[in-house]
């Protein structure tokens, strides 16, 4: 069984970014709870372990941000790593129950259980809505002050209370670029551990209305034809997903 090295939402890699697999688990790293934990890897078990200092890495990697490392793991990859910093994020930020203060304890799976009141933690998943807007010609893509330098991607936002995805779409996008859509269709899910999302991934077609930029929420925002896009996100995302179907349905 190999080891993922997962530190402070970073993970443990080689010069070349690639996702180093320790043999041994080390002495120092200590898993929150008790007991390293035991996911399903790319070929047999994994186990995941969390590494007290990001700072002082192991001799056989470096740690680098899982987010900006997503344009070189593979898509399984990825996922994996993904999953190990939700879990293990959720352990460090919810060590005592909400009910009543007492520290909880690790019951199996990914739940977390009080001893004191019985009540049950699960690890937050929060739904959230990303959209690629066209005019059939021309995709609108926004840039945020997370993104590498001078990539641009699709729109996203999250689920609020009492709202279908269907209902954060229009939401969102409207208050995000000021312009109003149509012929939503659905594309697929990703998920998304920055720090817990479930991304809904959607099509939707320009139905009316002028760009007024959310400047709080985004650096720039533009139409782009398909032959003059910018640089944007790699494969393994969704946002990628959502462009190239965009794409392809030029191209048919």
């Amino acid at each position: 069984m190999s080891v993922l090295v997962v530190s402070a939402g970073r993970i443990l890699v080689d010069d070349d970014g690639r996702l180093v697999r320790l043999r041994d688990v080390p002495a120092e790293a200590r898993e929150p709870h008790g007991g390293p934990l035991v996911l399903d890897g790319i070929r047999g078990g994994l186990r995941v372990v969390d590494w007290p200092d990001p700072a002082a890495p192991p001799p056989s990697g470096r740690f680098l941000g899982l987010r900006a490392s997503l344009g070189t793991l593979a898509v399984d990859e990825a996922r994996l790593a993904g999953r190990a910093r939700q879990l293990l994020e959720w352990r460090q930020h919810h060590r005592f129950c909400g009910r009543c203060g007492v520290e909880t304890r690790l019951e199996g799976g990914s739940a977390l259980r009080c001893p004191s009141c019985g009540l049950d933690h699960f690890p937050r998943v929060a739904p959230a809505v990303i959209v690629l807007v066209h005019d059939g010609d021309r995709a609108l893509l926004g840039r945020h002050p997370g993104l590498p330098e001078g990539m641009y991607s699709t729109l996203a936002g999250f689920v609020e209370p009492g709202e279908s995805a269907e209902d954060t779409v229009h939401r969102e996008i409207h208050e995000e670029s000021g312009v109003t859509v149509e012929d939503l269709r659905y594309q697929g899910s990703q998920s998304w551990p920055f720090p817990h999302s479930l991304m809904l991934g959607y099509l939707a077609r320009y139905r009316g209305g002028e760009l007024v930029r959310e400047e709080e929420e985004l650096e720039d925002l533009a139409w782009f034809r398909r032959d003059a896009l910018p640089r944007i996100p790699p494969p393994v995302t969704i946002a990628r997903t959502l462009i190239d179907a965009w794409l392809e349905g030029q191209r048919g």
